[in-house]
């Protein structure tokens, strides 16, 4: 667990991967204005007890409240990266007086369900895991040709983030668990249960080929009172991408 700045608290939560260390610069970033607060998923190294298939998708709730009660956090700001948006949106629901705010980024639409292309990633993750890894290097170079137009640029920050990646690396079977979990939940009801303020954040529309920013949209007209911001030249990447950038767009939120 990380708890990082002084400010509002602002529970962070990792995508898929489940590892908080790949959104180190998103939290030095906040963390300039918020009290950051963030973990590994349930299994991961420092994310506590693994989180059973069986025990459903409300686990994650636990999970939530765990992060809270160790660091004596009445509420907080929920923000949510794509999958971890969807413990966000979950904890919001089921938590109301412990969620001062919901920030949703890039995250899988209320009636998000894998693709054949995904599906097959979740059933066969080990063998199906050099392709995903070559498809991943393969979108994100695409997407950070736009946020780094410049090329020693764009190659000083994949220095940067690579050894992120391997001191922390993600496992594909964890990844392919939290994924069947997802699959099996109605988000849609969720969003009726939300009352505290929400923004929807996506990347750009042919940049984000992880989560598609329509689908992520969905949120706007799912959630009442919810509000849109456009990621500029990035895609699923820019939290990490452009911290700085993402950072001034959670404090125009929360402070407008």
């Amino acid at each position: 667990m990380i708890d990082i700045g002084t400010g509002p608290a602002l529970v962070l939560i990792p995508g898929i991967h489940g590892r908080w260390e790949w959104m180190n610069p998103a939290v030095t970033a906040l963390s300039k204005e918020f009290r950051v607060v963030s973990s590994s998923l349930p299994g991961e190294p420092g994310g506590g007890a693994p989180v059973s298939p069986g025990s459903g998708f409300d686990a994650f709730v636990g999970y939530v409240d765990g992060l809270l009660d160790a660091r004596q956090i009445p509420a907080a700001v929920m923000c949510g990266v794509s999958f971890g948006g969807l413990i966000a949106l979950r904890y919001a629901a089921q938590r109301p007086e412990r969620v001062r705010a919901l920030i949703l980024v890039s995250t899988p639409g209320p009636h998000w369900k894998p693709t054949p292309h995904q599906q097959a990633d979740i059933d066969r993750p080990l063998l199906r895991s050099p392709l995903f890894a070559i498809g991943a290097a393969r979108r994100s170079w695409g997407e950070l040709r736009v946020t780094y137009p410049n090329l020693v640029e764009r190659i000083r920050f994949c220095a940067k983030a690579a050894p992120r990646v391997i001191r922390a690396p993600a496992v594909p079977w964890r990844m392919g668990v939290r994924a069947r979990m997802a699959a099996a939940e109605r988000f849609d009801r969720d969003c009726a249960r939300i009352t505290v303020p929400t923004l929807v954040v996506t990347g750009e529309q042919d940049l984000d080929r992880v989560v598609g920013p329509d689908d992520s949209m969905s949120y706007v007209t799912a959630i009442e009172g919810a509000r849109y911001q456009l990621f500029e030249n990035t895609g699923h990447l820019g939290t990490i991408s452009a911290p700085e950038r993402f950072a001034m767009i959670v404090s125009r939120f929360l402070n407008g």
